[in-house]
């Protein structure tokens, strides 16, 4: 049984841009924050937001100095490109892609990034084992299938408060990572569950297994939401607060 207090909401949306995605999330971090300011402890739920983005470049705070013709060159192939405050360096998100932002309050759960970093990846190996994918970590954060990474992971997290996450290449077209460096590691390549399977593994059939998996790893209850319900409750917690 998961300990008391984490119980987690999932909430899947349509594909969406990678702004008015952040927003939501960012939006989510703040209830939280707010009520730490307020409470000293957050009464806000915890969230995995679940989407697939159009085709957008992202850089972490390690890429503060990008070449902004670099960045021209890769807007140019049909890419957003955005700046972020998470780990890591530049990476790829776009159709075929799971991508998923959990925004919790880490209190809950354990306050250690490196234990949070570590809790990711173990869910992201379980999520690919259920679909008879070998995958592993290595010295470079992320998951991997050999010397391919098949899942990249960059958070940030304020006053225990995470916010970004995790992306999971499912049958994503992998030719737009051979315009960069993926995350800065050369020498290595990337994959899918597609690629890996030989099967058309969209990132809607991998939701449940990763909520499994999330389950287990973090030890928390997770319940389906939609976004009307989710305002509800949060209207309901708001009027009884």
């Amino acid at each position: 049984m998961a300990a008391m207090g984490r119980v987690v909401i999932a909430r899947t949306l349509q594909k969406m841009s990678y702004l008015p995605a952040l927003e939501v999330q960012t939006s989510i971090a703040r209830q939280h924050l707010d009520d730490i300011k307020a409470k000293g402890t957050s009464e806000a739920t915890n969230t995995l937001l679940f989407f697939e983005h159009h085709p957008v470049f992202t850089i972490g705070i390690r890429n503060k100095n990008l070449d902004w013709k670099e960045r021209e060159r890769l807007e140019n192939l049909g890419a957003e490109f955005h700046l972020t405050n998470r780990g890591g360096l530049m990476t790829f998100h776009g159709p075929g892609q799971l991508v998923c932002y959990p925004v919790l309050d880490l209190t809950r759960f354990k306050k250690s990034l490196r234990w949070y970093v570590c809790s990711l990846e173990k869910t992201l190996i379980e999520t690919c084992k259920r679909f008879n994918v070998a995958a592993t970590t290595t010295c470079d954060t992320g998951v991997w299938v050999k010397d391919n990474k098949i899942a990249a992971i960059g958070v940030h997290a304020s006053r225990w408060v995470s916010t970004h996450g995790i992306a999971l290449n499912c049958n994503i077209d992998l030719s737009w990572f051979n315009h960069f460096i993926p995350c800065g590691i050369e020498g290595k390549g990337v994959t899918s569950l597609s690629a890996e399977t030989n099967q058309n593994i969209q990132p809607q059939d991998t939701i449940p297994a990763f909520i499994e998996s999330f389950q287990n790893i973090f030890d928390c209850t997770i319940l389906n939401d939609t976004e009307e319900g989710l305002r509800e409750r949060s209207n309901t917690q708001s009027t009884v607060q």
